[in-house]
């Protein structure tokens, strides 16, 4: 092989040139610029959020607008307007969302909560007031929802389900004391405030905000420990009517991070301190006809409370009301049975496992559900229960915003679980609420 061949195929395995630098985009962060900004173009026609805006628009709110001082020319800056917020509030536990700074942080950043702002700046103090602040005109909005719906027959009440859900309370497990106990905590907290106040009234470095911050810690501390003694004889009449006599190992405790919280069983099986949240539901429709809250976990006293206050919100008279075995109560069924009120709740069992179809000395209306529960066609409508009551439970508790609570106080979980069951007839007929 001559030079020129060697040089040739050398050639052709030697390495190519070298790249140059690849052309990328980078980022530029610094650079201002104005970009135009169309809210309402920006959330799509058919967003959830539009159907929130648009059933709160049609609601009568003048009872949110009344403690509102700045009117006409007060001085002072405008308020909120309360629509904004109660469409906030119902959009978020729609979503889920149930912390008023995670709802704050979603107003600046999450396109459908800044369309519902419409340019109006909120901030968590004022959410979080708003949340729990209004509890008669909450009440009052969930009955105008009803109204509408009872307005077009698709809520009837004739036939209501009823169940109760035990929701974890903003208390922990160890929080709970004696009287005793508490009474120490009292003396205690009292030396506190007054240490820091004298510990406040020399520091020159401490600005006023951080003084007064420090104050209202301590004040707050000192107004649990009282407010836990303020409730604590009613529990002990409770105990000593219970067992006859005061006891020691079974003494009277209170939390004292909310006093108002109880322990209670909760579905996993565990005792915790907890509220526990009624719901009735219209068996035709699956709506939510009435709410409370009580601190008790037996439900023995809560079918009669619940079954009037549907009844007193919606304008109908409920024919049959089923509940489970934990609000069998037979002077309450047979107060029911008179006013005519067929009841449908699982018969006792007596010593040998069976349903108790007959027993001395019933009143003519335990009778009554006594052979109805015992008659296939009874045992058919008592299954509709679970499929109401329990699908509502799951649904507030998973979605609505009942997994626990963040509010502390029966008056504020009362507002919560309102919150909840407005969200979720919302969900549930706001289609049909936007045709009123």
């Amino acid at each position: 092989m001559d030079a020129t061949s060697e040089d040739q195929v050398t050639s052709s395995f030697a390495a190519p040139p070298p790249l140059e630098p690849p052309r990328l985009r980078r980022p530029e962060r610094r650079q201002t610029f104005l970009e135009p900004v169309n809210l309402d173009e920006r959330l799509p026609a058919d967003h959830r959020a539009r159907l929130v805006w648009a059933v709160v628009e049609q609601l009568d709110l003048h009872a949110f607008e009344e403690p509102l001082v700045n009117r006409g020319e007060t001085p002072g800056r405008p308020a909120i307007d309360p629509a904004v917020l109660v469409a906030l509030w119902l959009y978020g536990t729609i979503e889920n969302v149930g912390s008023a700074r995670r709802l704050a942080r979603l107003c600046d950043e999450h396109d459908a909560y800044r369309w519902l702002c419409g340019r109006v700046s909120v901030n968590h103090h004022t959410l979080s007031d708003f949340r729990v602040r209004h509890e008669v005109a909450l009440d009052d909005l969930f009955t105008q929802l009803l109204t509408a719906l009872v307005a077009q027959d698709l809520v009837t009440v004739e036939r209501l389900s009823q169940d109760g859900l035990r929701v974890r309370a903003s208390a922990g497990a160890g929080s709970f004391r004696r009287r005793e106990t508490l009474e120490r905590l009292q003396t205690a907290a009292r030396a506190h405030v007054e240490r820091v106040k004298g510990e406040l009234a020399q520091a020159d470095e401490t600005t006023p905000r951080q003084k007064a911050a420090r104050q209202r810690a301590a004040a707050e501390k000192l107004a649990r420990v009282e407010r836990a003694l303020a409730v604590l004889p009613e529990l002990e009449a409770i105990k000593q009517h219970a067992t006859g006599k005061p006891s020691r190992q079974r003494a009277a405790r209170v939390s004292t991070t909310d006093a108002e919280a109880r322990r209670m069983k909760l579905p996993g099986g565990a005792i915790q301190p907890a509220y526990n949240v009624q719901f009735g539901t219209d068996v035709a429709s699956r709506a939510i006809v009435a709410v409370d809250v009580v601190n008790t976990g037996s439900d023995a006293q809560q079918s009669a409370p619940l079954r009037q206050q549907a009844e007193r919100r919606t304008g109908r008279r409920v024919r049959e009301h089923l509940f489970d075995g934990g609000y069998v109560n037979k002077d309450l069924i047979g107060a029911a049975e008179v006013r005519g009120v067929a009841i449908y709740a699982p018969l006792p069992k007596n010593r040998a496992g069976q349903p108790c179809t007959v027993a001395c000395h019933d009143s003519p209306g335990v009778a009554a559900w006594r052979r109805r529960m015992a008659a296939p066609e009874g045992q058919k409508i008592y299954h509709q229960r679970a499929a109401t009551a329990e699908t509502v439970n799951a649904e507030t508790r998973t979605y609505r915003g009942l997994g626990s609570f963040g509010v502390r106080g029966l008056r504020k979980v009362r507002c919560v679980a309102l919150w909840a069951a407005l969200a979720y007839n919302l969900v549930h007929f706001g289609a049909q609420l936007l045709t009123t």
